[in-house]
């Protein structure tokens, strides 16, 4: 899809015409919504644009910015693509930790399946799982039209800005360049302290930026992607080209990093930059998320079994489905009643062996409480999970179980915030956020089918004052299905 690009606060209009034959969402991956959820594009926040109909999305990109990506979010079709990337810039008057660079250069990297999306979900709902991906895919192009004509074009001497995001389903993606580094210098929307990589991790919905000078002698090179912790290995490449090359790239590309160890470490090097600012003048050092005290802790593990013969995941024991109302919709017109019960997950596990529950899982988080959530993966491969409508502190991880001593090993300082945190195999990774984004969001896992098959819930975040200064009204152009159909509107929200 088209790349968006534009400044931080920009009110961003996005017309969408649906011209396939099923009911299609877009979500925005990594935008808050501000006090706006009923734009995330999730199902469980909108009823869906259906076939040939059309919708308008109209959004501010508040206090943002950085590198994120949109797809569409119903059933398996994020596996078909219809991606594309988010780039918001900062205002003129914000300083940026780098000189501007020479061209910036959109990447959306992702595994990639030659079956039709319909199928994948079919067999997900007979049972069957997706398989390993057929290969990999940069910007939508294949390995033969990847590499030839050159994807990016570069000058000597000047530096260049990748803009990075694991678009795909399944895997976790090795990016590097052929003989050239990367220093890190965003991620996910806050600016990082530079560190120089050979190559970077880029796990399942998750989005970074590097810098890269273009220093070697004159010719083409690789821009490798290759997948991680899967047997099989696959690679894809695309040429970078100096200005007047004609010499091809060496064929010996450098290899990816091997092993859990390394991809640890890496994470553990990444560090917010406390003295940058990010869309605001203050510096991203001023919030000391550290010092603020935990009120809650949710610990969520995910499970897997058959439920009526068909094979599940749940958080907590629950397995969530999207009812016929979108839940925002029904809690918003107070008809929750035969949609959706909250809570039904609690704040901690259920004993191994419980039998999974599916149904729509919402849980309720008080605005403005500052709440730790620990993620458990007791699979033998890794989870990423994805939290809209906020970023979090992923301040630590480890092997097996969290414990209450685990947080010795937090780091309280300078983690970096963002919205999508990697959970490795037989581990816990820890976040720490502010529920202070009023709405309906959701919480899930960025393997899609994960997803699809119930590993995800929503999280409801109310205002008790129902004032403006907390959450927008529900905007006049929105889509009404199921039970509210014909409802009166509730009294709106006022500056109370």
């Amino acid at each position: 899809g088209p790349t968006i690009n534009c400044t931080s606060n920009n009110n961003i209009i996005v017309n969408v015409f649906n011209q396939i034959d099923q009911p299609l969402l877009f979500t925005w991956h990594g935008i808050q919504q501000r006090k706006a959820s009923w734009q995330d594009g999730m199902p469980g926040d909108m009823c869906p644009i259906l076939p040939g109909t059309n919708f308008t999305y109209k959004m501010q990109f508040k206090d943002q910015i950085g590198t994120f990506f949109y797809y569409p979010s119903i059933g398996m079709q994020r596996a078909a693509g219809a991606y594309g990337l988010i780039s918001i810039h900062s205002r003129p008057l914000i300083p940026v930790p780098f000189d501007p660079p020479a061209d910036d250069f959109g990447v959306l990297v992702g595994d990639w399946y030659t079956k039709d999306h319909t199928v994948l979900a079919k067999n997900l709902d007979t049972g069957k799982g997706i398989g390993r991906p057929a290969g990999l895919l940069i910007n939508g192009k294949n390995e033969k039209d990847a590499s030839n004509p050159p994807m990016f074009n570069v000058e000597e001497g000047k530096t260049y800005r990748f803009r990075v995001c694991n678009v795909g389903i399944k895997t976790t993606l090795n990016v590097r360049i052929q003989g050239h580094v990367l220093k890190l210098v965003e991620m996910e929307g806050s600016h990082t302290v530079q560190n120089e990589y050979d190559s970077m991790d880029v796990h399942i919905g998750q989005c970074l930026s590097f810098l890269s000078t273009a220093n070697q002698k004159p010719g083409d090179y690789f821009f490798i992607a290759s997948t991680r912790f899967i047997k099989g290995v696959s690679t894809i490449t695309a040429v970078m080209r100096y200005k007047g090359s004609n010499t091809p790239p060496a064929a010996k590309l450098p290899d990816a990093p091997d092993g859990w160890a390394w991809s640890i470490n890496q994470w553990r090097s990444f560090r917010w930059n406390l003295t940058a600012s990010a869309a605001r003048p203050n510096p991203q050092g001023s919030y000391h998320y550290g010092q603020i005290n935990i009120t809650r802790t949710i610990k969520l593990s995910p499970s897997r079994g058959k439920v009526d013969g068909k094979e599940r995941y749940a958080l907590n024991g629950v397995s969530h489905t999207d009812p016929e109302t979108p839940l925002k919709l029904a809690e918003y017109f107070n008809a929750t009643k035969g949609v959706f019960e909250y809570n039904l997950v609690t704040d901690t596990p259920p004993k191994e062996g419980t039998p999974i529950k599916v149904a729509p899982s919402v849980i309720t988080a008080e605005h403005r409480t500052y709440i730790e959530i620990v993620f458990e993966n007791p699979e033998k491969s890794i989870d990423t999970f994805h939290l809209d409508g906020y970023a979090f502190f992923a301040c630590s991880m480890g092997p097996g179980l969290w414990t209450v001593e685990s947080r010795k090993t937090y780091n309280l300082l300078d983690t970096v915030s963002r919205h999508t945190i990697q959970v490795y195999p037989r581990s816990w990774t820890a976040v720490m956020l502010t529920f202070d984004n009023a709405g309906m969001w959701n919480l899930r896992s960025n393997l899609w089918e994960r997803y699809y098959l119930g590993e995800q819930l929503y999280v409801s975040c109310t205002s008790p004052a129902r004032s403006l200064r907390d959450e927008y009204n529900m905007p006049d152009n929105s889509l009404r299905c199921g039970k509210v159909v014909g409802m009166p509107l509730p009294p709106p929200y006022t500056i109370a």
